[in-house]
């Protein structure tokens, strides 16, 4: 079999799978760079694109005796991993916005933040989103949605086709859900 390039026009040397190391490095250096550049362009941040990135191969690898030639691709396999990899990150990410303004120690202390101050609201988003697990998916997705991304209701009600009212109510049935949650667990809002 012979797959094609990406994008370069040459063809490549054949990539039989993913079964051992030597095949997931040759993969690698075959594909990654086209599979970051496709991340990258999903998600606007060259760090989370590295990250998805890495995860894609690594995905590959644990599960490379799903990977089938007579379907597709190495390439187009890789992709398809990518792609989803790309949207659960996504969608962690909206679950936990607080992550992306998360910094390293160093950066935290070369600002003159103080450690124990993030350390604090870290804790406290953490149980927010154990709480908000805990909760019915349309009341958590009304919630992240107008308070946590603070969205306008009348967007929001668009995007999911729900009349403005009806999210109303699931942000307040939600919210109380989301009080009841965190006194299950023990923590006063």
């Amino acid at each position: 079999m012979d797959e094609r390039g990406g994008g370069s026009g040459e063809p490549a040397r054949s990539v039989a799978g993913l079964g051992d190391e030597d095949q997931v490095h040759e993969a690698y250096l075959r594909y990654g760079a086209e599979v970051y550049r496709f991340v990258l362009r999903g998600l606007g941040d060259p760090g989370a694109a590295q990250d998805v990135t890495q995860e894609t191969f690594l995905k590959a690898w644990r599960h490379a005796h799903r990977y089938d030639p007579q379907l597709a691709t190495l390439r187009v396999w890789l992709f398809g991993i990518a792609r989803n990899t790309m949207i659960d990150h996504a969608r962690a990410a909206g679950v936990r916005p607080w992550q992306q303004h998360l910094v390293d120690p160093t950066t935290a202390q070369a600002i003159g933040g103080a450690a124990a101050d993030s350390t604090d609201r870290l804790l406290e988003a953490w149980l927010v989103e154990e709480a908000l697990r805990r909760i019915a998916d349309h009341h958590r997705e009304a919630i992240v949605q107008t308070h946590l991304r603070e969205r306008p209701y009348a967007e929001v009600a668009a995007e999911l086709g729900i009349p403005v009212g009806t999210l109303r109510s699931r942000v307040f049935y939600g919210l109380r859900a989301l009080r009841e949650a965190m006194d299950e667990m023990g923590v006063s809002p």
